[in-house]
């Protein structure tokens, strides 16, 4: 058996199912040693391409594209059962990784999900045949010259990335028989079996991250479950050799680890999302023996790269769930939640027919869209600081003055309403200015040649990602610190208006100097007023009718436009950025102090368990907030160890599908153990944290992010 040990903050070891000569690879990966030689090939130099000054911006990035193909380095490892890899370090900073005069040449795109199901079932010369076939079509039309540049790169593209797979079956024929085998089918012929399948998606995937790009990969238990069950039942694979097939996946996924990682907000966030499990398109349970593989790999080998997502609902089965809690124990945050009843009718409600709907995933992070066919940003802003700055005017020598709470509220909402209003036109204006007058025609934007090859449309209508080629485009605004502005509302209507403690203006001057001498009224609200999170009816309704009237505020944006900018709920950790320009609260907390993240409570106010959070946030109504509103729950490790642990767990996951939960990110930590591992850093390489929508190891998050994952609030169940 093997001696490598995974952390995991339970009890209960994590299980060995896999081989020796696996676990040693993941570990290899895990600690830095891929990632660290791809920072040794950072960028390849453009600087001797003839007329390179010259090019447009499609020649330049398809120039770039050549070169890395030819140039960067093939990388084969002895235990991978998949190959090909992203090999030159400046596509971990998201950019195309090729420079001019020591600059990058162009950027690259994540917050997105691609279609590689066509790739993996029908092939890439099926890919390039359309291409071949759209250009020659193009002759007879009226196109712009931008539309035919697009075009000759989508061809371009095709001609690099055979040429990178060429140089990949080279080197596997001189060493590694077996993967020679799979590339002389796949991904440019159809795959036939697990393993091709398993082959394509991986080529396809580290073809695009090669590039510079961190997509997401939606629902791969949908695309390989059938090909694993054929496998299966023909006799030409075992569960354990489809496990191993599928950890290798998982491991080189981890690529991107460095041994010595810069502290920041994390290194595991590359936006390389999975969802699996609910139904597909039909109506039917997508759940099927990969849904449980994946499963198995995570909670063996603690793989945080791949954030995972299980779409759940009441008819989900009881193994799913029960696997779901025994992973999630684990620590990690590497498995979260969605309501998929609720989401769908968020989906319907939003303008999207049933089946599309059903088929939704995420951009990268939790936020929902349809993978394939959807160019989806969001645009995030602090509710807490417009209620500050803007409505209330605190960072002025006279602050505003209400005589009754709904003059106050009435004025926030105007103020909130003028910052959708500024997102939409803002942005329409920048992206599509003839928007106005029906012209959907957009303005150029930074080319991405191979994400539009696995998004629907874009071929089609001869319009890359960026520039309205997708079938739907989508611009979310998200409130962030809600709830701390629903708790500020419940403050100051309780203090002025309802006890008449004190007076606005005097309350106003309070938070203006942070509290300075009215300590013993600042203990009075903490102590006596209820926060959000706590099944407290009257302090949630404040946060819930917030979120409610936001979600109407984005109403009349929401579709009927070249872009869509429905509502959704989130921080991403930018409460740490947004804390300098915050001023104290009136719920008592001081200027700099790190408040609520996404729809979450704010650490410290959530008093009365972890069930208690659940029900305060399913009191808005979620599917109102159409690309996610996220929940996170940090657990005691010990109150979900032994079977005792998972039960219970199981009835939380159930608890908040029940109750009209969106999405629900759970992390069990220590905060003791975290604490040695600020203090002790290269005991703890492997330790993973849930950041918000991405996993991070903990040991390369700054102070501040650190300290924000130890002060969320550790809940009983």
């Amino acid at each position: 058996m093997s001696e490598l040990t995974f952390y995991t903050p339970c009890a209960t070891p994590r299980p060995v199912r896999l081989s020796d000569e696996t676990r040693q690879f993941a570990w290899e990966s895990l600690h830095g040693k891929y990632g660290d030689e791809a920072m040794t090939h950072y960028a390849l130099p453009m600087d001797g391409i003839p007329g390179f000054a010259d090019m447009n911006d499609y020649q330049r990035q398809d120039a770039g594209i050549d070169l890395i193909c030819r140039e960067a380095p093939v990388r084969l490892t002895p235990a991978e059962r998949v190959c090909g890899a992203a090999t030159l370090g400046m596509a971990i900073h998201a950019c195309l990784p090729v420079q001019y005069e020591g600059r990058p040449v162009c950027g690259a795109l994540n917050h997105l999900t691609v279609d590689f199901f066509d790739a993996v079932r029908y092939g890439l010369d099926a890919l390039e045949d359309k291409v071949d076939a759209r250009i020659a079509a193009s002759e007879a039309e009226n196109l712009r010259p931008r539309q035919r540049d697009f075009l000759a790169s989508c061809k371009l593209v095709m001609q690099s990335f055979r040429l990178w797979h060429g140089r990949y079956m080279d080197a596997a024929g001189e060493t590694r028989p077996d993967l020679y085998a799979l590339l002389c089918q796949v991904p440019f012929g159809p795959a036939r079996t697990f393993h091709e399948a398993v082959q394509a998606l991986w080529e396809c995937f580290a073809f695009t991250r090669l590039l510079g790009n961190w997509p997401g990969l939606g629902r791969i238990d949908q695309l390989l479950g059938p090909y694993l069950d054929a496998d299966l039942a023909a006799g030409r694979l075992t569960m354990d050799e489809a496990r191993e097939i599928l950890a290798s996946f998982f491991i080189k996924g981890c690529e991107w680890i460095q041994s010595q990682t810069p502290v920041g907000s994390g290194d595991a966030q590359h936006y390389q999302n999975l969802v699996i499990g609910g139904i597909g398109e039909d109506g039917e349970q997508v759940t099927n023996e990969v849904t449980y593989l994946i499963l198995d790999v995570v909670e063996e080998l603690a793989i945080s790269d791949y954030p995972i997502t299980v779409r759940l609902s009441p008819d989900s089965p009881a193994r799913l769930v029960r696997r779901v809690a025994e992973v999630q124990r684990h620590g990690g945050g590497i498995v979260a939640v969605y309501n998929e009843p609720l989401i769908l009718e968020a989906l319907k409600q939003q303008g999207y027919g049933e089946r599309e709907a059903r088929s939704f995933a995420n951009d990268g992070c939790w936020e929902v869209q349809l993978p394939g066919r959807t160019r989806f940003s969001y645009s995030p802003f602090d509710g807490l600081q417009v209620l500050q700055r803007q409505t209330l005017k605190l960072d002025t020598d006279t602050p505003a003055h209400f005589d009754d709470f709904e003059s106050l509220y009435k004025a926030y909402l105007a103020d909130l309403s003028r910052v959708v209003e500024g997102i939409a036109v803002g942005l329409l204006n920048a992206w599509v200015p003839g928007w106005r007058n029906g012209d959907d025609t957009w303005s150029p934007q930074c080319p991405c040649t191979v994400v539009s090859l696995f998004e629907h449309g874009c071929l089609e209508r001869a319009l890359p990602y960026m520039e309205g080629g997708p079938d739907f485009n989508v611009q979310s605004p998200h409130i962030g610190g809600a709830p701390d502005a629903g708790n500020s509302l419940h403050a100051i209507d309780v203090l002025v208006f309802k006890e008449k403690k004190v007076t606005f203006d005097r309350l106003m001057q309070i938070l203006k100097d942070d509290w300075e001498g009215e300590e013993v009224l600042r203990q009075y609200v903490k102590h006596h007023i209820a926060c959000y999170g706590n099944d407290d009816d009257e302090a949630d309704a404040y946060t819930v009718r917030l979120l409610n009237d936001f979600a109407a505020l984005c109403e009349p944006w929401r579709s009927g436009h070249p872009v869509w900018f429905p509502a959704g709920v989130s921080t991403f950790g930018r409460q740490i950025e947004w804390a300098p320009g915050r001023f104290a609260v009136p719920f008592g907390c001081r200027h700099g102090d790190i408040l609520s993240g996404n729809a979450s409570p704010t650490p410290g106010t959530d008093t009365e368990g972890a069930t208690a959070i659940i029900k305060s946030y399913c009191k808005a109504d979620l599917c109102c907030q159409t690309t996610g509103a996220a929940l996170d729950m940090r657990l005691f490790p010990g109150t979900v160890d032994g079977e005792n642990g998972v039960t219970a767990l199981e009835g939380l996951i159930r608890g908040f599908l029940s109750l009209g939960g969106y999405f629900m990110q759970v992390d069990v930590s220590d905060a003791e153990v975290l604490r040695r591992a600020q203090e002790h850093p290269d005991e703890y390489k492997t330790l993973s944290v849930r950041v918000s929508g991405w996993n991070a190891r903990f040991v390369t998050l700054n102070r501040e992010w650190q300290e924000m994952i130890i002060e969320r609030t550790a809940q009983n169940i």
